[in-house]
């Protein structure tokens, strides 16, 4: 009753032309997001049959598949990385200018050798010519043959000419980014950003990946010892030379932490040395509670990667997934309350009907009391400590001038934390408001690949940009309704969280002590270095 008969037979008559373009699997938005969603599904369809007994078939059944994955976050995520790789990366190219063996440092050309021979054979060509009954010396010549080739750049696809071998080792110069937020009272993933460019590189940096994780894991240090020496973020400790010795805790060899500027500041609060990520208080911290302790907690929070028992655990010695950060941070904005991240929020089938609704996996892992005292840490890392040019405060700003939006100057409550390892082979940070917590981590496809200055190289140069960019976009968008709010403070705290200002600074030699000072305890002279 819409068309006249003339109407419907002129129309017949006219050719029809289609305007849809399918997007490639590799194209969009969320593609390493959608690549795990498919393994995920292959995994479900096992587990979750057809009345009738038979499988589902993900791609010819009809079925809806509902993600938690917010599309704007997602968007902006994306944005944000996109914003802050370009210009870091261009930095580390003219670093890498300077470097004889760029991109890597400070390793041998047998080494350097050993990781481009693994990389070639670990590549698409490699297999293709393998399968065709080419012989390993004739694949090997291939790979140093010029040809034309299509190779990212930040500036979009461009065509060059050079050999397989000069094509790994130019990707190999690339900072990559995995990144995922998830909203802690409900444990939906809201973003997953596996890598920046889904086309080139597959690794999926969030899900996949475990890297170490650096002062990042300093927090469930300190967690342990709250919970299990009575402590409060207010509670001092002595900032000194410290040494665990051999046969301690599983040291095969004598151990003596140092913090990453060579300095000491004698008696600090917990609060002030969890900001200023101090090396020797999370070492005397595990040297209380013992190494097992705190891998049980991680255990708690979801963390199933190997952790040794070992007190370096406790400067960052560990491999864990940005996905498992994420959630196991959660865990203290959440009030102690561990839940498992979900991806899924249902299915339905091609009719309709509801076939799949995950239930929420949680546990209780802290009492409230503790997970609070926990963020109040780590509020102090973004107020006066290594996250602190978030609030536009702090010492120096990015050690090259081709990104902007420096200072970001956040006035809400923020607690994070900032993580960087040995040699600044990755770059984290993870960021919370009561309502989102983000995890960002940034780092080249090699350890051995990776800038050669602490300026450059931090988390809070590598990975919190990200992280400001990414909230800044956030925030802008009132309808995501993400909280500005300050956490939701427990009744009765039993925990000081409260500190007064610390006005002393005393001298390193008389530090060398792990002993405990309650605040009442302490001696109200100044001193100076």
């Amino acid at each position: 009753g819409c068309l006249s008969t003339a109407a419907k037979e002129n129309f017949q008559k006219k050719p029809i032309v289609l305007t849809f373009t399918p997007e490639k699997y590799n194209e969009g938005t969320a593609t390493y997001f959608r690549e795990y969603l498919r393994e995920y599904m292959k995994t479900w369809t096992k587990e979750n049959k057809k009345e009738d007994g038979s499988d589902y078939n993900i791609y010819s059944d009809g079925l809806k598949i509902y993600t938690t994955i917010d599309s704007r976050m997602q968007l902006y995520a994306e944005e944000a990385v996109k914003e802050h790789l370009k210009n870091l990366q261009e930095e580390f190219f003219l670093e890498a200018k300077q470097n004889k063996t760029a991109p890597f440092i400070r390793i041998t050309q047998p080494e350097i050798d050993k990781v481009m021979n693994r990389s070639m054979r670990n590549t698409e060509r490699w297999r293709i010519l393998s399968e065709q009954g080419k012989d390993e010396d004739e694949i090997i010549k291939s790979f140093s043959i010029k040809t034309k080739m299509t190779v990212f750049t930040w500036d979009g696809d461009k065509e060059m000419e050079m050999t397989p071998l000069d094509s790994i080792r130019y990707y190999k110069h690339f900072l990559q980014p995995g990144m995922m937020a998830m909203e802690p009272q409900t444990g939906q993933v809201k973003v997953w950003v596996g890598g920046m460019d889904y086309r080139y590189f597959q690794y999926d940096h969030v899900g996949q990946g475990a890297r170490q994780v650096g002062s990042t894991f300093k927090p469930f240090v300190y967690a342990t010892a709250i919970e299990q020496l009575g402590m409060s973020p207010c509670d001092t400790i002595i900032d000194g030379p410290f040494m665990i010795r051999k046969g301690k805790h599983n040291v095969t060899e004598d151990w003596e932490p140092r913090n990453s500027d060579g300095k000491y500041r004698g008696i600090v609060t917990l609060k002030k040395a969890l900001a200023n990520s101090i090396n020797t208080v999370s070492a005397k911290l595990i040297d209380k509670t013992g190494p097992d302790a705190v891998i049980s907690l991680m255990r708690k929070l979801g963390v199933n990667s190997e952790i040794p028992s070992q007190p370096s655990i406790a400067l960052g010695a560990v491999d864990i997934t940005v996905k498992d950060m994420v959630a196991a941070y959660s865990t203290f904005a959440n009030e102690g309350i561990y839940i498992k991240p979900q991806v899924i929020a249902k299915i339905t089938d091609k009719n309709g009907n509801v076939i799949y609704e995950p239930k929420m996996e949680s546990k209780d892992v802290l009492n409230k009391d503790i997970a609070f005292a926990v963020i109040k840490l780590l509020e102090g890392v973004t107020e006066s400590g290594s996250g602190a040019r978030l609030r536009g405060t702090g010492s120096g700003g990015y050690a090259y001038k081709r990104v902007t939006g420096y200072p970001y100057g956040f006035t809400n409550p923020i607690a994070g934390k900032t993580g960087t390892t040995q040699n600044q082979s990755d770059g984290w940070f993870v960021g919370m408001v009561p309502n989102l917590v983000t995890g960002v981590w940034v780092g080249n496809e090699d350890r051995s690949a990776h800038f050669r200055t602490l300026a450059n190289g931090q988390g809070a140069t590598m990975a919190l940009p990200i992280w400001a960019l990414f909230m800044k976009k956030c925030y802008a968008d009132t309808n995501l309704n993400v909280s500005k709010e300050a956490f939701e403070r427990p009744k009765n705290l039993s925990i000081k969280v409260d500190c007064a200002p610390e006005k002393r600074i005393i001298h390193d030699s008389i530090a060398n002590d792990s002993t405990v000072v309650k605040p009442e305890e302490q001696n109200t002279d100044e001193f100076s270095i």
